[in-house]
């Protein structure tokens, strides 16, 4: 077992069930002084931060919420281990705060009796009491706390109240100190627990499975009579495969032989468990709750009679996404501008102070042009973030569950498939790892094939660029609705309505089976904390520019080298009298401004003809050139065809791809509100020999709904094939995603011109 910090650095865990205010609470103490990663070989979210207090110096870890120790997935695997001391790469830690919901304490104790079981020094934050007060309960703290044998301390999270007594309550903790506690369950139980410690004298190998590697002392490691209880409990063989990987000497059997003896006893497992705690929850609280004899109305009910209506509460749930993609427009605007100036400053000043040739080429068209021209939509994705992290704060977002399972039922899903598909907005890849919390296999796995088809804040940069450049700023109802707004909403409804589709026919072919009843605890509406919000949304923001200054870095370097070479000088050959001609014309000119001005508009449109023949002979032209035949019914040239076969590694690429593509010169005659951008060159850019423009309404419309449905993402096809341990799942998603944007774009390109 790894050994612990010192006496004057302790580690904390911080634990608790969902909606508890538990990150709330865990980012007061932390500040500003936190950091976002993965625990090794798991894509479980490791959030760790920092604090010092009376002398003594915290590292705080934020363990994933859950309702129970009791390990039936990866994420509540590593919240064992992590109090365990079982992972080599964290220690043991030191001590555990467990959040616990006020107004909920009989549900919340439940985890805190298993806590107090792993013999860890504990202080129990009693969070959201303002709530427990609303709603009439009254709750003698000292009492509970002498009851429970640990610290209890009251805080309210999102307002900092009692934060300083908690931090105080850490400093002053006797990590040294022992403590025995009593088990909840009957004899039987107890007897057959020490009995299978007893005869569990086996090696534990170390193991690189979605545990992660296990510490061991020496060359062997003895299970903690802990997991050898959970292993009794399991009956879904999770936790079995996980702690006895290598099982010599039939201690599966001897499992199964112990519950056999429990259930002859009147134990049965896993009811055992349920009624032991919840009995042990009845002692710890005689006393010291008193509840009112008639519940009060409160405001969370007066609201809710309002927004989980099935009639109203849709309406407002509509409208209030249709504020939120409105706001994503109309926000953005100036720092987007500040954004692309910039960029563009970058460019001019790096190409007038580099030689021309393939470096200077590389740094302006392929780094600068490249990353700035994904960079530009960071005010975009912050404002999306910021009401995202906004609406889960005040607790709204459960609400939307709630609404939501009236729809999920219908294509034969549950509410619970609605929190990973709302992830999936972010990002589909915590969408796909949120399917955990299913039980039922059949929709897990369904709800797991369609979070793809969520469009993710990768897609944003696409639908902001096209939607800024075609759609027209239309207004209607005296301004408040914007037709540019309601293109991005469809965007986005495109993306749900499918999905909704593609769960239907799944589960009335292949994955057939009965829709699982849908429970929720609502919790209590309250202020946001603005400084979780503002959190949320920087560390989400951050996470893009990270891939924007890692991956789009890397395939921009790439795509321009594609174009770029083998970059043959024979390609100026048939230009080079047209050149010559032009330049003597313009040097005649030279006290004419009018005729000098013409000229040198001839010799950039020369210039613009030139780079587009290095484009088409180059490695990436030849290939789109290739496939263009396939991509001419959705509306799209070779060069639109070029940028999609780039960003099947991954969509955020796709702006980039196009800003190095149709960099047609300096030069370009739009609109003064137009310029400096990439949207000039997309409206300027033409068929090859021809004068026909490639881009109008149809084809940016095309190409949206196009990426609103393929599954251009290599991480998710990844995490899909981790979560379902096949690769036949990711490449159904890629195959049947693939097909199904093909053919709904080029319905919407033939539509469209048909409508125009």
């Amino acid at each position: 077992m790894p050994s612990r910090t010192t006496d004057s650095s302790l580690c904390v865990a911080f634990i608790g069930n969902p909606n508890t205010g538990k990150s709330t609470l865990f980012s007061a103490l932390a500040g500003v002084r936190q950091r976002v990663g993965n625990y090794p070989g798991v894509t479980v979210e490791k959030k760790l931060g920092q604090m010092t207090h009376g002398g003594r110096d915290f590292t705080l870890v934020d363990l994933p919420g859950t309702y129970s120790l009791a390990p039936r997935s990866p994420d509540e695997m590593v919240a064992v281990d992590v109090l365990l001391g079982r992972r080599r790469e964290d220690p043991r830690p030191d001590a555990v705060v467990c959040i616990v919901d006020a107004s909920n304490l009989q549900r919340n104790l439940y985890l805190v009796s298993q806590v107090l079981e792993l013999s860890l020094p504990t202080i129990v934050a009693l969070n959201m009491i303002d709530v427990a007060r609303e709603r009439g309960i009254a709750i003698d703290v000292p009492r509970l706390a002498q009851q429970l044998g640990v610290p209890v301390v009251e805080v309210q999270a999102n307002r900092k109240l009692g934060v300083d007594r908690l931090r105080d309550e850490l400093a002053a903790l006797d990590t040294q100190a022992t403590r025995s506690t009593e088990s909840p369950f009957p004899e039987p139980f107890q007897q057959e627990v020490a009995k299978l410690t007893s005869q569990l004298h086996t090696v534990v190998e170390p193991t690189n499975g979605p545990g992660g590697q296990l510490a061991t002392n020496g060359d062997a490691a003895r299970l903690p009579r802990y997991l050898v209880e959970r292993l009794l409990l399991d009956t879904s063989g999770y936790l079995e495969n996980e702690v006895l990987a290598h099982d010599e000497r039939g201690l599966r059997a001897e499992i199964r032989a112990s519950r056999e003896r429990l259930a002859a006893a009147g134990c049965r497992v896993p009811a055992v468990e349920a009624m032991a705690r919840y009995a042990w929850v009845g002692r710890v609280l005689e006393g010291v709750v008193v509840r009112p004899r008639q519940r009060p109305v409160t405001a969370s009910d007066r609201l809710d009679r309002v927004l989980t209506h099935r009639l109203w509460g849709l309406i407002i749930f509509v409208l209030l996404m249709v504020v939120v993609f409105q706001s994503v427009f109309s926000w953005a605007t100036l720092p987007m501008d500040a954004i692309d100036s910039g960029v563009g400053r970058l460019a001019d000043a790096l190409r007038a102070a580099m030689p021309e040739g393939p470096l200077r080429s590389l740094l302006v068209d392929g780094v600068v042009r490249g990353v700035g021209g994904v960079l530009v939509f960071l005010p975009q994705i912050f404002i999306l973030f910021f009401f995202i992290a906004l609406l889960e704060d005040c607790g709204y977002m459960a609400r939307a569950a709630y609404l939501m399972d009236k729809l999920m039922v219908r294509v034969g899903l549950s509410g619970k498939s609605f929190i990973p598909l709302l992830s999936s907005f972010a990002c589909a890849i915590p969408g796909v790892m949120a399917a955990r919390v299913i039980e039922n296999r059949r929709d897990r796995l369904t709800t797991i094939l369609i979070a793809p088809l969520m469009s993710c804040s990768a897609r944003l940069p696409v639908y902001a660029l096209l939607i800024a450049a075609f759609i027209p700023q239309r207004s209607y109802l005296w301004g408040a609705i914007r037709l540019q707004g309601l293109t991005l909403f469809a965007m986005y409804a495109v993306g749900v309505v499918t999905a909704m589709i593609v769960a239907l026919i799944l589960k009335r072919t292949i994955l057939r089976g009965p829709t699982p009843p849908f429970v929720m605890e609502l919790p209590s509406y309250k202020w946001p904390s603005l400084a979780t919000v503002v959190h949320r949304m920087l560390e989400r923001g951050w996470s893009f520019i990270r891939r924007a200054g890692t991956l789009i870095v890397a395939v921009s370097i790439v795509i321009w080298a594609s174009l770029y070479y083998p970059h043959d000088r024979a390609v100026e050959t048939p230009f080079a009298d047209q050149k010559a001609a032009l330049e003597t014309r313009l040097v005649a000119a030279a006290d004419d401004g009018a005729q000098r001005e013409a000229v040198e508009k001839e010799i950039s449109d020369l210039d613009n003809q030139i780079a587009g023949a290095y484009q088409r002979q180059s490695i990436l032209g030849r290939l789109g050139q290739w496939i263009e035949p396939a991509v001419r019914p959705l509306g799209w040239d070779w060069r639109i065809g070029c940028a999609v076969i780039a960003s099947f590694p991954a969509r955020e690429v796709v702006v980039a791809t196009l800003g190095i593509i149709y960099n047609l010169g300096e030069d370009v005659d739009v609109e003064a509100e137009d310029a400096g951008g990439l949207a000039p060159a997309l409206k300027q850019a033409t068929w090859d020999g021809t004068d026909q423009l490639v881009f109008n309404i149809p084809v940016a419309l095309s190409i949206m709904v196009f990426f609103s449905l393929c599954a251009q993402c290599a991480a998710t096809l990844v995490v899909i094939r981790r979560e379902t341990n096949s690769w036949l799942w990711p490449a159904f998603t890629f195959t049947y995603m693939t097909g199904l944007a093909y053919l709904a774009a080029m319905v919407t390109y033939q539509v469209g011109m048909r409508i125009a």
